[in-house]
Order: structure tokens, then sequence, then C-alpha cells
């Protein structure tokens, strides 16, 4: 039986997208995800595994991330990997998309999940060419736009949009209510079990845009967490009756959380009381110690950077645009416990004479290596010896 040949339907060349840059640089490419455009700082990520966690951290929020890793979608999405409930950056740019998805744990491809969510996505540019550019010239304002805005139009908006530098993001991701979570880890391969105490530590866990993967991994050390706005007051935090008090990761400038620096301040004046902050959480300690912040050329985004303590290093997941001055923070209160081995910027902090710390890194390593997972078990053993 001969087999007649059929004529291919004519298929629509790929829509194309804008991304420009404040200082004028203009890249072309194929939009994916919704259409639109979106206009935050632009920033790069270099882990190769993960994108769906990164896409969903708040700590993203006003951000458009491009992804150094040449791939994405190629293991889809599903609702476990998710660290909130939609994604928080504003805007996806990508070397190439996966025409298909191949992944036991998928339960949809990326350029529909970011359609429902209404984030505006490019693909088919030099991602390499373009992260060279940020490490030559720093994080800077971007649009990524598929809606036929002129790139002329483009550079204006994104010459007006405000700078990171200053921005209080935390409250605007932060929880409207306060609510528990006593829920481990969702996914079944985690076996990162803890030993429970009979008696569950009760930790207040302030909330300047934490991920799910942080709260599990406090239910995971034999904690129930209560969660709070970022705007709570230290009234309402003692309220609570916390045996220790978590401040967590979040987005923008930690030196515009007036709200946190002050609760911040308040909490290191109560007796005894056992402080873990991450990330945003261990900038405001910091400044709530006196200390000054600064703001990274480029940033730290990424699951590989080492970090280290006399006769340790921790290879850690970060994520932060700001960091600490280590000159500002006084010697006689703070001890710097652990430095980034790249750039010598300060990775963690304690105090001499309070069960205070905070590490800049990720511990719960959502994406990212389980190296620092230790400092959520020196949280619990705090509590434990105040108890």
């Amino acid at each position: 039986m001969d087999l007649c040949p059929i004529s291919a339907p004519v298929s629509e060349p790929p829509a194309t997208a804008l991304l420009v840059l404040a200082d004028g640089t203009v890249l072309r490419g194929e939009a994916f995800g919704a259409t639109g455009t979106a206009i935050g700082e632009v920033v790069f990520n270099t882990g190769m595994t993960g994108y769906q966690e990164v896409m969903t951290d708040p700590s993203y929020s006003g951000q458009l991330v491009t992804f150094t890793y040449p791939e994405l979608g190629n293991t889809g999405v599903n609702s476990v990997d998710q660290e909130a409930d939609q994604p928080h950056v504003r805007g996806v740019i990508a070397r190439h998309i996966s025409p298909s998805v191949s992944n036991w744990r998928a339960e949809g491809d990326l350029p529909q999940w970011l359609t429902s969510h209404g984030v505006v996505g490019i693909h088919g540019v030099d991602t390499r060419a373009l992260v060279r550019h940020l490490r030559d010239g720093g994080a800077i304002n971007g649009a990524i736009s598929s809606d036929g805005t002129p790139a002329a139009t483009l550079l204006e908006r994104v010459r007006s949009a405000p700078s990171m530098a200053g921005l209080n993001l935390a409250e605007q991701v932060s929880t409207g209510q306060p609510y528990h979570w006593t829920k481990p880890c969702a996914a079944a391969f985690d076996a990162r079990h803890q030993s429970q105490p009979a008696t569950p530590y009760k930790v207040v866990a302030i909330d300047f845009g934490i991920k799910r993967a942080i709260l599990e991994r406090l239910v995971a050390h034999g904690c129930e967490v209560t969660v709070l706005p970022a705007a709570s007051s230290l009234e309402q935090v003692l309220a609570c009756g916390p045996e220790g008090v978590f401040l967590s990761n979040g987005p923008g400038d930690p030196a515009a959380v007036h709200g946190g620096i002050a609760l911040a301040k308040g909490l290191l004046l109560q007796p005894n009381l056992p402080v873990f902050g991450i990330c945003l959480g261990h900038q405001i300690l910091g400044l709530a110690l006196g200390g000054t912040t600064f703001k990274l050329g480029y940033g730290h985004r990424g699951l590989n950077h080492p970090c280290g303590s006399p006769g340790q290093v921790e290879i850690t997941s970060q994520n932060h645009g700001f960091a600490l001055e280590p000159s500002s923070l006084d010697a006689d209160l703070v001890t710097i416990t652990h430095l980034n081995l790249n750039d010598r910027t300060v990775a963690a902090l304690a105090m001499r004479e309070q069960p205070v710390f905070g590490v800049q890194y990720h511990p719960e390593a959502s994406p990212g290596p389980h190296d620092a997972d230790h400092h959520f078990s020196r949280f619990v053993d705090l509590m434990a010896q105040r108890r």
C-alpha cells in the first residue's frame, strides 16, 4: 500500500521577545510563558538544577532571572518543589527551553505553568554573553517584553524604574495573617530525618519571604512553627511564647526593612532567647547589632558557593544582592564565623554572649547541597539548652 505524502501545516514563526537593559543593550529572542512586559532587576543564577524552586522563591521578587544553565524545562514542573503558591520572579531569561518533559515527578510543563501565572519569559538569547555583561557592569534594571512594545519605549520605562537599593519588598511578599506549620517535607525521597523531642520546640518564624523548605526543615528538626508577618511587633512575637525566633530570607534592601530591624533589636534584649537568621534575616540581625550593609555588584545566586570557618568548608546555596560590611560589626559583640571564600564577604556571624547567630546562605538546600543543614541542629541545640 502506497503512503501518500500529506502537506504539513504551515507553522507560525516563533513569537519574538525583547530584553532591554537600562544601559541601552537590546537582545532579541523568542517568547515563552505569558505575553506582556515585565520590568525588574536583571540578575543571574548559576545553579544547574532547581529552576522551579528558584522561580517560586520570594527572595527573587522584583527580579528578572537569567539562568546560566543552557536548558530549562526538561524536568517539567510539580507541586512539591514550589517554595510558594506562585512564582515570585517577574521574568525568566533562558538560552533554550526543552520542547519535551521527561521526569517521573512532572505534573506539567514549564511554559504553560509560567503562562498560567502571568510570568513573561524570553529564550534563544546568548546567556553567556549576558552574564559576562552583568559580571562586568553589575546587576541592572531591564525589561522583557513579548507584546510588541518598541525597544525605545521599553528603555524609557526601564530607566524610570526604581533601583533595588532602598526597596522594602519583604512586607510585600510576607504573609498577611499568622499561621501554623507542622508539616515535614512532602518529598518521600528526602531522607534527612532527625530525632524528634518528646515536646516540639515552639518557634516563631518572621516571614520576610520565607520558603516552604525552610519550614519543613524546622519541623524535621523537631519544631512546631508559628509564622508571623514581617511587620509583627515584639509584643506579638513574645505573646506566642517562643522558645526560639527565626528570621527568614526575603527580597529587597535589608536596610529598608525598618520594622524588621526594630523587631530584631527588641529580640536581642530578651535574656537567653535563641535567634537564628538566614539571608535577609542574617542581614537584619547584623543591622540590629549596629552594622551596615552594601549592595554587591552582581550578587551571589547559585548552589556552589564555598563558605568557610576555620578547618571547615561548606558548599552552599545562596541568593542575595546585599552583604554586611565586616568592619561595621562590633568585634566585642559579634564573631564573624564564616566567610564566602570567593570574595571574603561575611557568610555567617554569632553573638559572643547570647544564643544568636545568622548565616547568609540557605541551609535548607532547596535547591542545593545539604552541607549546611547542621545549622538547624545548632538552633535546636540552643533551644534545648534554654529549656
